[in-house]
């Protein structure tokens, strides 16, 4: 649905943010993309928008080549960036003003999603919190039906109440035909809610595994002393969180912000475990 072959991208000569990058994405799938400030998140999705523009290189959603800006294109695809604007509008004129541009819109679902996320319709949208602005705008993007949904640190300005409502609502909201990325740096918003990860640091993707993949690679566990196996550690309250092959083919849950330090502090290693073949020596 999304691919991107040998695309660069530079807001000028000097500051180059990708090289030959590429990427597929499929359908069915919430994939959460993780960088550090500055890694080229943001310019990733605005590209995949048709925002931005590459330098060299292709990028195709659904067959369209976002710079063209196509309707159809544009119908199937809804990007909430990180500073959310809207007008000075109720909630009503807003739909009878932004509805008509999606034909999957559906009004029931967004007044599901409004109710559910505790926003005042009474009001106009400058008047609500930031916090409901973004909860509005969310709400609306869910609702439109779109093939492809991107997302710029949605969950900024949302309280602990609306992360958990977001986790569940985004994660009912996916089906076979539909694809959603979310770039955020506040990784742990993301757990329990995607089931596939992009890791980007310099120029570059340095992972993007499914998480079933993760965890058949890698074991995260806790030990009470290191012994040097471990891939990757951290001190923790009763000894370290470590990251090691899993050559057990133990079950683990995947912590997001581990792994992301793992992979940018070690991407060589981690890549390397990636590309050989799994070998599993089950314990006796």
């Amino acid at each position: 649905m999304i691919q991107l072959d040998n695309v660069s991208f530079g807001y000028n000569r000097r500051k180059q943010v990708f090289e030959n990058l590429n990427m597929q994405l499929s359908p069915g799938h919430i994939y959460g993309l993780l960088g550090k400030n500055g890694a080229g998140k943001s310019s990733l999705l605005r590209l995949i928008a048709g925002l931005l523009f590459p330098s060299d290189g292709q990028i195709v959603i659904n067959r369209y080549k976002p710079r063209k800006r196509q309707p159809a294109f544009l119908q199937d695809v809804f990007f909430i960036p990180e500073e959310v604007y809207l007008p000075a509008v109720s909630i009503d004129r807003y739909l009878a003003i932004m509805a008509p541009f999606y034909p999957q819109f559906d009004e029931a679902l967004f007044r599901r999603y409004i109710e559910e996320f505790e926003i005042p319709d009474s009001n106009r949208l400058t008047e609500i919190s930031h916090g409901q602005k973004k909860k509005a705008q969310i709400a609306f993007a869910l609702a439109a039906n779109t093939k492809v949904l991107l997302m710029d640190e949605p969950t900024n300005g949302l309280d602990i109440p609306s992360k958990s409502q977001f986790r569940r609502i985004v994660s009912a909201a996916l089906n076979p035909d539909r694809l959603i990325l979310i770039s955020t740096h506040q990784v742990r918003d993301l757990d329990h809610l995607i089931d596939s990860i992009i890791i980007l640091n310099e120029y570059q993707v340095l992972m993007q595994h499914s998480l079933e993949a993760v965890t058949e690679r890698l074991y995260f566990g806790t030990r009470p002393t290191l012994d040097g196996s471990e891939l990757y550690s951290e001190p923790a309250l009763r000894g370290y969180k470590t990251i090691s092959e899993n050559l057990a083919g133990e079950e683990s849950r995947v912590d997001l912000e581990q792994l992301f330090n793992a992979v940018t502090t070690h991407p060589l290693r981690i890549r390397d475990l990636f590309q050989k073949e799994p070998t599993y020596h089950p314990r006796s």
